[in-house]
């Protein structure tokens, strides 16, 4: 299994197809899924036909998929996964970054470091020129994790939910870093 990028607690390496069991039991804790889809379990073949699909798509531009399985180092367990994924599927300049992790990894620093190292190498090695993030308004601990990693808060905004979660009606706000403002930045 080829390793994208490895931090000194973290290993990110590709999906698989045999990745999809964990995909379930990450997807359907609550507490995971909260400002989500409000908590809701996913369907297993949710899962297998729409988002394991996702995450394994390579994108034509870059020759990388998006999305990345996050392993702890030292023991190999699974806590989840990063996303770093261009925008658009004609380019790689700006992309998107995201995160969701077992809750038994939150408070560790783990969604920090992995943003940290991710944003590092986009714009050191894979021509990134901006790094854009979005979460509810009311998640307070994804929008800390966005700030400790160097991003700023740009703007809030609404979007017509097909069904609305406890906290939508605060909208959604996105944060952003360009490469510029990154290397003037002591986050690295």
């Amino acid at each position: 299994m080829r390793t994208f990028l490895e931090t000194a607690r973290l290993r990110l390496r590709r999906f698989t197809e045999d990745d999809l069991e964990l995909l379930v039991g990450l997807d359907n804790d609550p507490d995971v899924m909260r400002y989500l889809n409000g908590g809701r379990p996913v369907p297993r073949e949710t899962l297998s036909t729409r988002s394991l699909p996702r995450l394994l798509h390579v994108h034509p531009r870059t020759g990388e998929p998006g999305f990345w399985a996050a392993e702890e180092r030292s023991t190999g367990a699974w806590l989840g996964w990063f996303e770093f994924r261009p925008v658009d599927d004609r380019g790689g300049e700006v992309v998107e970054l995201g995160y969701r992790l077992h809750k038994a990894a939150w408070g560790r620093g783990y969604a920090t470091e992995g943003s940290r190292a991710l944003i590092r190498k986009g714009f050191t090695e894979l021509g990134v020129r901006r790094v854009t993030a979005n979460t509810m308004a009311v998640n307070a601990g994804s929008r800390r994790v966005m700030e400790k990693a160097g991003l700023r808060y740009l703007r809030t905004y609404f979007q017509d939910w097909p069904e609305a979660i406890d906290g939508s009606e605060h909208g959604e706000v996105e944060y952003v870093l360009d490469r510029d403002d990154w290397l003037k930045s002591p986050v690295k």
